[in-house]
């Protein structure tokens, strides 16, 4: 064995273990999940349909990249305690700032990770909760995102490359970027509402009709009243064959013919009676 592979080999035990490169591996395509999953929750929130896809189609995308975040999350912390290059537990990982090595940045990975366990809970009692409570304790993602940053960008002995630093922008512009979209979209929303309301304000209001009665299916009589006497019974009219309202029954604007003969046979009926 040469001098060259003894230092090489000796190199790599003294360096961090593969289970480090595992745990970084697996935190930044956390957080590139997670920042897809702001930035589509930020851009697609509310109540906005997009034209192209369906709305369903959003909150699906939506949903399967929160899986997948939390899966590798969850291989980001097995990696991490496993790991004997540095001393941090399994408590370090749920209660905050409490791990020896780099308290600050460590803690702030805890903060991030007990606000999503919350926010999965939630969904996963989202029925029971009510889309109230659920909807509350959903914005506490909007919150992890910005720890979670900040927790790779301080814990990873990384960060100075720069293809690293070039993820962290991309992420950090991506999540602006759909927030500013959203914060758009919902100033130009309360511009066309007041725009709708001038509008139904300077409309005439309606003039209240009063409701008419409906017209008698027997044309009135024109001529003059014939008295009627108590006692006497009215002489009936005859109906048509289909019925007031059937075929053969007068016309309730003016009257057929036939009705007014037969108005008219009635009151003579009714004067021959009286002079009796």
């Amino acid at each position: 064995m040469t001098g060259s592979t003894t230092t090489a080999l000796a190199a790599l035990a003294a360096g961090p273990s593969p289970l480090w490169y595992a745990t970084r591996a697996s935190g930044t395509v956390s957080l590139v999940l997670f920042t897809a999953v702001t930035a589509l929750g930020a851009a697609a929130g509310g109540r906005y349909a997009p034209r192209r896809i369906a709305r369903f189609e959003v909150s699906a995308l939506h949903r399967n990249l929160s899986l997948i975040s939390l899966a590798f999350l969850g291989l980001h912390l097995l990696t991490t305690v496993a790991d004997t290059y540095t001393d941090i537990g399994l408590t370090a990982t749920v209660v905050p700032f409490v791990s020896s090595y780099r308290p600050l940045w460590v803690g702030l990975g805890a903060v991030a990770l007990d606000l999503l366990l919350a926010v999965a809970v939630s969904s996963a009692l989202r029925h029971r909760l009510g889309h109230r409570r659920w909807k509350a304790v959903h914005w506490l993602a909007y919150a992890a995102w910005p720890v979670a940053l900040l927790h790779g960008i301080g814990t990873g002995t990384d960060t100075r490359l720069g293809p690293q630093q070039l993820l962290y922008a991309g992420c950090l512009l991506t999540v602006l970027a759909a927030a500013g979209w959203r914060l758009g979209r919902a100033g130009r929303l309360p511009g066309a509402a007041r725009r709708t309301r001038r509008q139904a304000v300077a409309a005439p209001a309606p003039v209240p009709v009063a409701p008419t009665a409906p017209a008698s299916p027997v044309p009135l009589r024109t001529g003059p009243a014939t008295p009627h006497h108590p006692g006497r019974p009215w002489p009936e009219i005859p109906e048509s064959p289909g019925g007031p309202g059937g075929p053969g029954a007068p016309e309730r604007t003016g009257g057929t013919r036939e009705a007014r003969r037969d108005i008219r046979e009635i009151g003579e009926i009714r004067e021959r009676g009286e002079a009796a």
